[in-house]
């Protein structure tokens, strides 16, 4: 789950980073995504809140230098702590902002994740309206089942689709779902979308 953020890894971090531009360039993928990683096993959260986020902050500096080098953008990404792993580091949209106006470099963005965002933090129009300027990918799956949009669940995608849109979001959507049966299947709900774009 990263080591971004874990006190006593900072040369590990960097040797990762290293390692992860070399394949983004490979590829020719344009983000990364630094993970924060874990609070210690054991430890309470908030005795080691501060010194967990002054580590952070000096990665990401290192990192926002090293990627500007190579045009990269380093992306942050909440992980909800009520399902997916209680002792992540970075688990809410607010938590991410704040870091990221900390550190103040262009080029390290907030990733949202639909599914985290709901569970931790629920106010979807709210928050999708307040962070989306400082986005720089977004990610989705239904809630709680982690299914595709089109899947049982509290999440409203064609509503949270026309916001994004709405609201100026050029980028892409990954979908980081379960399929819940065989992957064709589980895209059927682009049909839609591609309908109204005006593809086959």
């Amino acid at each position: 789950m990263g080591l971004g953020a874990v006190p006593g890894r900072q040369a590990a971090f960097r040797e990762g980073l290293e390692q992860a531009v070399w394949y983004a360039k490979a590829l020719g993928c344009p983000r990364i995504h630094l993970m924060a990683g874990r609070v210690p096993q054991g430890v309470d959260r908030a005795a080691v809140k501060g010194e967990m986020e002054m580590v952070f902050l000096e990665n990401l500096r290192h990192a926002a230098g090293v990627l500007a080098q190579e045009n990269l953008v380093g992306l942050l990404e909440p992980i909800n702590t009520r399902i997916t792993d209680p002792r992540y580091f970075l688990d809410t949209p607010r938590q991410a902002a704040a870091i990221l106006q900390k550190v103040g470099r262009p080029n390290l963005q907030l990733q949202m994740d639909i599914f985290h965002w709901q569970i931790m933090d629920g106010n979807m129009t709210g928050n999708i309206r307040e962070f989306l300027p400082i986005v720089g990918h977004v990610q989705v799956a239904q809630v709680p089942g982690r299914g595709e949009p089109s899947s049982p669940g509290e999440l409203n995608f064609p509503y949270l689709f026309q916001l994004l849109e709405d609201e100026g979001y050029k980028g892409f959507v990954g979908c980081e779902y379960r399929p819940q049966g065989e992957t064709v299947a589980g895209l059927s709900w682009l049909r839609s979308y591609q309908d109204r774009w005006g593809h086959p």
